[in-house]
């Protein structure tokens, strides 16, 4: 039966995964630290158990982007216009190049008792940040500077499947690195959020089936500590939270305050940062 205790846990740890995992903070970080207090569990534990808990992100951008994956699997049957094509060979390649990267970057991970999460928080931040003077930059100059999906090619793909993939690392946001990345390229922010988020289905999908195949003993020391009736908690929650904040940052990605929003993400990644660094985490 679930406690109150453990109903508590269940929503904070529910509420950090659904914010965090949008945000340039690391979700599986935020996870990790609230699950250690929360559950007492170890590193290892702990990181498993961040990954493992993104399904309750996964469902919400499932339910939000049903259309473009409902798009995608019309093509599978010889259906489809030329963008759905598009977008499925972008989600094939830039999903193969993650768990290429990913899958072994992850076991590494799992592997070692602690890393600092720090230093990549406060590289993400600052890349947030100039992602935003150049979006504040772009913005002045002619808006054929700027593109859009149908404008990246191949090589994009492998490159946002690679930043991706370097997000199995513990500190390392995936949203956060994903979508940098693609400013970086000049694609439109709103496109940007659009395209991290969805290629983030399915790369949090390969993170989930992976941590119960390589690391099912520290899944199952989490689940002894939340129990499954937390996890149900946690996981609606965590869904309930993540459609609101998905349909908020690309509604605000389209408008002209997607600056400010970009820098300060990027100063929120430097706090956090920061924060984990003067305390050694």
């Amino acid at each position: 039966m679930l406690t109150l205790t453990a109903l508590f846990h269940s929503i904070i740890i529910g509420v950090v995964q659904g914010i965090s995992e949008w945000l340039p903070i690391s979700s599986k970080t935020q996870v990790l630290i609230a699950s250690t207090y929360l559950l007492n569990l170890t590193f290892q534990q702990a990181y498993t158990f961040g990954l493992f808990i993104e399904i309750g992100t996964v469902i919400a951008a499932i339910i939000y982007f049903r259309r473009d994956l409902l798009s995608m699997v019309k093509v599978l049957f010889g259906k489809g216009d030329s963008k759905s094509k598009k977008m499925l060979t972008y989600v094939v390649i830039a999903t193969v190049i993650t768990g290429i990267i990913g899958a072994p970057l992850y076991l590494i991970a799992d592997s070692i008792t602690g890393v600092s999460v720090g230093i990549p928080m406060l590289i993400i931040g600052v890349v947030l940040i100039v992602d935003a003077l150049l979006i504040r930059y772009s913005r002045n100059k002619a808006a054929s500077s700027v593109k859009k999906f149908g404008d990246l090619k191949i090589r994009d793909y492998l490159i946002v499947g690679a930043a991706q993939g370097i997000a199995a690392l513990p500190g390392v946001s995936r949203s956060g690195i994903t979508t940098s990345a693609l400013l970086l390229m000049k694609v439109e922010p709103d496109e940007a959020f659009r395209l991290s988020f969805i290629i983030g289905i399915f790369a949090s999908m390969g993170a989930f089936f992976l941590t119960l195949v390589a690391s099912h003993k520290n899944v199952t020391a989490a689940l002894a500590g939340i129990g499954i009736g937390g996890l149900a908690v946690a996981i609606i929650v965590a869904t309930v939270v993540s459609l609101f904040l998905i349909d908020f940052l690309i509604k605000v990605a389209g408008k002209a305050k997607i600056v400010y929003v970009t820098g300060g993400l990027g100063i929120l990644a430097i706090a956090a940062g920061l924060l984990y660094l003067v305390f050694g985490l």
